[in-house]
């Protein structure tokens, strides 16, 4: 595993949570959830931004940023373009610090790991890509639950990652 290789996996997935959101073609329904489903697309888009802009932008690279996980889960209304932004502020954050972040740091310790669990920051990193992958598939199958529509976002495929990786 390298760094490059997790700065890939991110920014594909956030590429591909921007094609989720833009397949809701009444965006009131970015904020609305199914029986059963206690997050909404927003939510969950507000969550990972907020995962990641805390962990990986402010935590690893030192970005000035203030994480609310209180409004993660509790704002409503937000534009498309607005989330949008987001994500492209928490995609500019993680290529940043993951570019500064020496490969030799993979192994050591993770010091912000919650609960005092001690990872290395490799496996924290890999834990973060998992955890934004199980989230993007939650917004593709709430989508496609809400719109009745079920086109792909084409999320998690393997044509951007071989070409960047594969001579």
């Amino acid at each position: 595993m390298t760094v490059r290789w997790l700065s890939l996996l991110m920014t594909r997935e956030l590429d591909d949570l921007v094609k989720e959101l833009d397949l809701f073609a009444d965006e009131s329904q970015i904020w609305a959830t199914a029986p059963g489903v206690t997050n909404s697309v927003g939510t969950i888009t507000l969550h990972l931004c907020g995962n990641l802009r805390h962990c990986i932008g402010f935590k690893l690279g030192g970005i000035d940023y203030t994480r609310n996980r209180d409004h993660e889960f509790a704002a409503r209304g937000i534009s498309r373009a607005e989330l949008t932004a987001e994500i492209a502020r928490t995609r500019e954050g993680v290529v940043s610090a993951l570019a500064a972040l020496p490969e030799s740091r993979l192994e050591e310790v993770c010091l912000f790991v919650p609960n005092g669990m001690r990872l290395p920051t490799g496996l924290f990193l890999l834990h973060l890509a998992t955890h934004l992958s199980f989230h993007i598939g939650q917004a593709g199958y709430l989508r496609r639950v809400l719109t009745g529509e079920t086109s792909s976002s084409g999320a998690v495929g393997f044509p951007g990652l071989a070409s960047e990786v594969m001579p």
